[in-house]
């Protein structure tokens, strides 16, 4: 088995060159949310990034599924 370089995303490897000004943040938030380098933090945003829109589209394809579920809230409770 070849053991790659952790540090070898590209993707994650140009958002930290971007990151300028707020470099320093990022390092301090990452080392407050116990994360080992700055790396591991935006790694770790980008999956959660990825789950959270995974998810609203299983969501969309459900409510397109079942549109008799979701029923409109009228604006009185009287209705």
């Amino acid at each position: 088995m070849i053991q790659t370089n952790p540090m070898n995303n590209p993707q994650i490897l140009e958002i930290i060159e971007n990151l300028k000004g707020r470099r320093a943040y990022e390092e301090r938030r990452a080392s407050k949310l116990g994360f080992s380098s700055l790396y591991a933090y935006i790694e770790d945003k980008i999956l959660k990034k990825k789950v959270f829109e995974e998810s609203k589209v299983i969501q969309n394809k459900i409510e397109k599924d079942n549109p008799e579920k979701i029923k409109k809230k009228n604006s009185c409770s009287c209705c």
